[in-house]
């Protein structure tokens, strides 16, 4: 029986805070491009459809000040990262995905939700021992620098996990996982085939859900044997960060090798200047179910498990949800929009409740996100020691799982598995 683990190791130093620091741009490799913005989703593509990963290991950093040993999938400059490189392809185009393996023991890449996946040529078949047992969904890379080539031509569009088909328990939850965008061709503004998924493709998001048992990573780090029956998730991620790094840009140049951030950053519907909604694509690579709950909005859940929400004859079947149950292995597309509803303005449409005097409010620590303000788009004074976060008077909605332990790190609150939604003024914020 192959070691199981998890790893945990402390790390000097306070919880890294949420800034507004310079985004590292990044390489582009002569066969693919993984386009470099500070928010949003990162897709990694290829005009041939043809992709590079390495499975090798790394650390990755935690808010608390710990450090988490794990595995992980590189692209082609073989960078560790957690999740994996999102890979953006085509339906009905071929995809290749080469598989390189760094790891001490054989791994993997199985594709849920592709049909026909081939790899090095031939049928992908699951792996026995020799006693019989299953050891792998489907052909490995040797360990200490094996290599398997998988083919496949993706089906219907939306969006899937990548994950190890190897000694799944452990190598998943040590960070064997990715994000797989299928576009439809021709109309990569879609979700799918419908005209009515179409979204803004400057307000396209990734949150990729998982978990973090330290004990484990611990022992497989120190390659000793661990119980499963003792497994017990410490930490909650969204793209491999946890609140507060959820709300740092993508390349953050403190989490070299968690380079998706999660805040969600969009101005209210319009149906002249800002018709289209955001998409976000949740993605669960954990063990346990994820209620994802965005305050401030609902949204529009269109696809799951890459398909469409539509009846027999195409009648449209999406629904508006305010908590989003994403269950492990699954995945949910929803578009989300923001929109004025009250029209609250202080002069012609105040809010019937006044906010409190300053001095009967309490202000903790030198900075604040809070406008003193209730109205979109519009500040009032605060006091000379506070350091005001927010630039414009937008508004902030926090966005968490509402399995409330799953909100916490390493069982302290207001953390883990959570981010925030930001609201701009309908004319937007100034750049400075």
């Amino acid at each position: 029986m192959q070691p199981i683990t998890r790893s945990v190791r402390r790390r000097a130093g306070a919880a890294a805070l949420v800034g507004a620091l310079a985004v590292t741009a990044l390489v582009t490799s002569q066969r693919s491009a993984e386009a470099a913005t500070s928010e949003g989703l990162q897709c990694l593509t290829d005009t041939h459809q043809t992709f590079s990963l390495t499975a090798g290991d790394g650390y990755v950093s935690t808010p608390d000040g710990n450090s988490l040993y794990m595995w992980g999938f590189a692209d082609s400059r073989g960078h560790f990262q957690l999740p994996g490189p999102t890979l953006c392809v085509t339906e009905g185009q071929p995809v290749t995905v080469v598989l390189h393996n760094t790891l001490p023991e054989a791994t993997s890449i199985v594709f849920p939700g592709q049909k026909g996946v081939k790899a090095n040529g031939n049928p992908a078949q699951p792996q026995l021992d020799s006693g019989g047992s299953l050891t792998s969904l489907v052909q490995p890379a040797a360990a200490n620098d094996g290599s398997v080539t998988y083919t496949f031509t993706p089906g219907t569009p939306g969006t899937y996990l990548y994950e190890s088909g190897t000694d799944v328990d452990k190598q998943v939850q040590m960070g064997l996982y990715g994000a797989l965008v299928v576009r439809p061709a021709g109309h990569p503004d879609q979700v799918n085939g419908r005209p009515d998924s179409r979204f803004n493709p400057a307000h396209e998001y990734v949150f990729l859900l998982s978990e973090v048992d330290p004990d484990l990573h611990l022992a497989v780090e120190r390659r000793q044997p661990y119980d499963m029956s003792k497994y017990r998730a410490r930490y909650y991620m969204i793209n491999g960060r946890s609140m507060p790094d959820t709300l740092a840009p993508n390349h953050a140049s403190w989490l070299p090798n968690q380079p998706y951030g999660a805040l969600v950053h969009i101005q209210p519907y319009d149906a002249v200047t800002n018709p289209l909604p955001a998409v976000i694509r949740y993605l669960n690579a954990g063990a346990v179910n994820y209620p994802f709950h965005p305050h401030g909005s609902d949204e529009r859940v269109v696809n799951k498990d890459g398909h469409a929400l539509q009846g027999p004859t195409g009648q449209d079947l999406s629904y508006l949800k305010y908590d989003l149950d994403v269950e492990p292995g699954q995945s949910v597309d929803a578009l989300m929009d923001w929109r004025d509803v009250e029209h609250w303005d202080p002069k012609t449409n105040p809010i019937p409740t006044q906010v409190p005097a300053i001095t009967d409010q309490l202000l903790v620590g030198s900075d604040t996100w809070f406008s003193e303000s209730p109205y979109l788009g519009v500040k009032n004074p605060l006091p000379a020691n506070i350091t005001a976060n927010n630039e414009c008077g937008e508004y902030y909605h926090v966005a968490h799982s509402h399995a409330l332990q799953q909100a916490t790190n390493y069982g302290a609150t207001f953390g883990g598995m959570m981010t925030v939604f930001r609201i701009d003024p309908p004319a937007g914020c100034p750049a400075n």
